[in-house]
């Protein structure tokens, strides 16, 4: 079930971020509901990928600003590329504040007890 929330929180970012690039959307904060909808999709980011999500939140902006040179469409793509990096930045944000307290909790003895797959902590 918490796979289906953060997979759907994840499409709804993507989908956001895009269509927000093209239509501006009145009296919406846009800017919330994406960093809201990319903390709700780092529940689940599995560890393997924080790396690649980190480089992705550093590159967004780069990118952005290099494709906005493109005449005609490059302000609506250089606009997604902002969009995309609220989402993912939420998403991260989650998942290394997930991954900071099973670190503190593995350093604290007796606490490891309670952590998934019982693994207890060691001094």
């Amino acid at each position: 079930m918490l796979n289906m929330v953060s997979g759907l929180a994840r499409t709804l970012y993507i989908i956001v971020a895009i269509v927000t690039g093209f239509v501006a959307l009145p009296m919406v904060v846009v800017p919330v509901w994406l960093v809201f909808l990319g903390l709700v999709a780092g529940i689940t980011l599995p560890q393997d990928r924080y790396v690649t999500a980190g480089v992705t939140v550093i590159a967004l902006p780069i990118l952005g600003a290099a494709i906005a040179n493109i005449p005609a469409i490059g302000a609506q793509l250089a606009a997604i590329c902002g969009n995309l990096q609220l989402g993912m930045a939420g998403a991260l944000f989650t998942a290394m504040a997930i991954r900071l307290y099973g670190l503190a909790v593995e350093g604290i003895p007796g606490l490891g007890a309670m952590m998934p797959g019982g693994k207890r902590a060691t001094a």
